[in-house]
């Protein structure tokens, strides 16, 4: 199986370099996404503080946000210089703040031109290019519809769709709301795969489980958790054994708590403030006995590596 075939979607002021760090202490093989970051602000800001990543973090891949070729051109180079895996354009965002700035899933209506995005970017640089959309946009309603946008960027060049599979609804409905009311319609994306084989299809959208992760891999290529595994980030323990089938022993979530205070101290030294890093690790404990306990600990007003010291010696009696 394609050790890219499960994925941890892109998601805004979450998946940032400390968060993925901890993602990938979890799992070896699951393929990361860093948050979306706007072409104009890579182009003009701090590329440092903007596409800095730990090495541990591959394969990773970076999402841009954009819709100018010859920007989106420039970014594709400049990801490839800075070694990421892969370039993802995001045309699945419903948010206000995409909407305005011309990308995201207003795109959808402009599929020529996400097409010459992607052969820009291809043109000018080596690295993969993928596309993550939704299954449509307001007054797209048909599965047809849907394929001719697939087709006429696959023209192009784009060889990785990611779907998410639910439409969105750029008027009336909230980003919050678009991730839960537009219905899952998980068909379509089966669909998509036997009408393009020769793609690799990514399904996203209301995956919570290894049972659904297998199942869905049934039908397309890979598949991306978002939410779930920000909450429940154990879920990842035991991704490479169970869906790769590699053989590692699963971690405790001790061990990894103790690598991610290792990786917390070095930061610190740095000047990182602790909270961007241990806000990440609230839902390790998800489910477990004291889990309250643990993100109490770490939610006070103030929050100290000597609280993590605590909660280990508390979960050895």
């Amino acid at each position: 199986m394609d050790p890219r075939a499960v994925s941890v979607a892109p998601m805004m002021d979450w998946t940032d370099r400390h968060c993925r760090y901890f993602f990938r202490l979890l799992s070896s093989f699951t393929q990361l996404y860093t948050e979306m970051i706007t072409s104009k602000a890579i182009l003009r800001g701090d590329k440092n503080r903007l596409l800095d990543y730990n090495s541990r973090e591959h394969p990773l891949v970076l999402q841009l946000g954009g819709s100018n070729p010859k920007e989106m051109a420039q970014c594709a180079q400049i990801a490839k210089q800075w070694g990421y895996d892969e370039v993802n354009i995001n045309v699945g965002c419903p948010s206000d703040r995409v909407f305005s700035g011309s990308f995201g899933a207003c795109l959808m209506k402009e599929p020529d031109l996400v097409a010459s995005c992607v052969e820009s970017m291809i043109d000018i640089s080596d690295i993969p290019v993928s596309v993550k959309s939704r299954i449509g946009i307001d007054d797209m309603e048909t599965y047809d519809q849907l394929s001719d946008f697939v087709f006429r960027i696959h023209e192009k060049g784009c060889k990785h769709f990611i779907i998410h599979a639910r439409k969105a609804w750029l008027q009336g409905l909230s980003p919050k709301e678009n991730r839960t009311i537009p219905p899952l319609n998980y068909p379509w994306v089966y669909q998509l795969k036997k009408d393009f084989p020769q793609l690799k299809i990514t399904l996203n959208g209301g995956i919570t489980k290894y049972s659904e992760i297998v199942k869905h891999l049934g039908h397309v290529d890979g598949v991306m958790l978002g939410r779930a595994i920000y909450h429940q980030p154990y879920l990842l323990a035991d991704i490479d054994s169970k869906v790769f089938g590699k053989k590692t022993n699963s971690r405790t979530r001790e061990q990894v708590l103790v690598d991610y205070m290792s990786y917390i101290k070095k930061q610190l030294k740095e000047g990182v403030p602790i909270r961007a890093m241990t806000r990440h690790i609230l839902g390790l404990y998800h489910g477990q006995n004291n889990a309250k306990f643990f993100r109490r600990l770490l939610s006070g007003k103030s929050v100290e590596l000597g609280h993590l010291d605590e909660w280990l010696e508390f979960i050895k009696k």
